[in-house]
């Protein structure tokens, strides 16, 4: 029994830490649409222009992406495939090694797939990228509201600019202060406009979801034919049942 309560435990810190990890501010909604083909395109090129400069999505290949985003193979080349090593059948490797990359950060960079799916949705990704404010006590100059002393670089500055948090003290219960973030005010424009930068955020989320598990839309799709065949099956079942036990009911 001892053991077996042991096991349990084991299994759910896990799930217990990174809920203990996560965000103390609330969500955004990313409203990711996996359809939209040219949503995906535009998240390709965000992601390969200034994700994998350090990160990889090293559980995809560059030809799942030109099958998911309507591309052809030789689209994904000149847009997404920088060196002539590369095939379309690759996978999306960052050209930075990872020796180098822990060294300079001071940990490993992880990469960036199952994002998705280990946050278990789009939303934090989405409100992660607009969640960056500027703050002097940590070595890049930034921190997030979404992921507090994060070690990466507001890689997107120069699309949204510099902007400051404001936050408020409060006191829980057992008289402890603590600062609860309110807002963030724009410091220092950038080259998109607020609403120019949701949409690439949204795009960005959109291709990072869609990286986190390519077969969903097919997965769904199948799924409505198999609901349908299970209740075509009850159906006929329930006939065929009614047919034997007729004498006896």
């Amino acid at each position: 029994m001892k053991k077996l309560i042991a096991i349990v435990l084991l299994s759910v810190l896990p799930a217990l830490g990174m809920a203990a990890g996560g965000p103390s501010v609330p969500l955004l909604e990313a409203n990711n649409d996996l359809s939209d083909q040219e949503s995906l395109q535009r998240g390709a090129k965000y992601f390969v222009n200034y994700c994998m400069g350090c990160h990889s999505a090293q559980y995809i290949r560059y030809e799942k992406v030109a099958e998911a985003a309507g591309l052809t193979e030789q689209e994904v080349k000149d847009n997404f495939m920088f060196t002539e090593t590369k095939k379309i059948g690759s996978q999306m490797i960052s050209s930075m090694d990872p020796d180098d990359a822990a060294r300079w950060f001071g940990t490993a960079v992880p990469d960036l797939t199952l994002t998705a799916r280990i946050r278990h949705s789009g939303d934090w990704i989405y409100t992660y990228l607009k969640s960056f404010y500027l703050d002097d006590s940590k070595p890049s100059g930034v921190n997030n509201t979404v992921f507090p002393d994060v070690g990466m670089p507001h890689v997107l500055v120069e699309l949204q600019g510099l902007q400051k948090a404001n936050f408020k003290v409060e006191t829980d219960a057992d008289g402890n202060e603590h600062k609860v973030f309110e807002s963030f005010e724009q410091v220092k424009a950038g080259s998109m406009s607020p609403e120019e930068y949701d949409a690439m955020a949204r795009d960005l989320t959109n291709f990072m979801v869609w990286a986190s598990e390519p077969m969903k839309l097919e997965r769904q799709r199948l799924g409505m034919w198999v609901i349908g065949f299970l209740v075509i099956l009850f159906v006929l079942a329930y006939m065929l049942k009614k047919e034997y036990w007729k004498d006896i009911h």
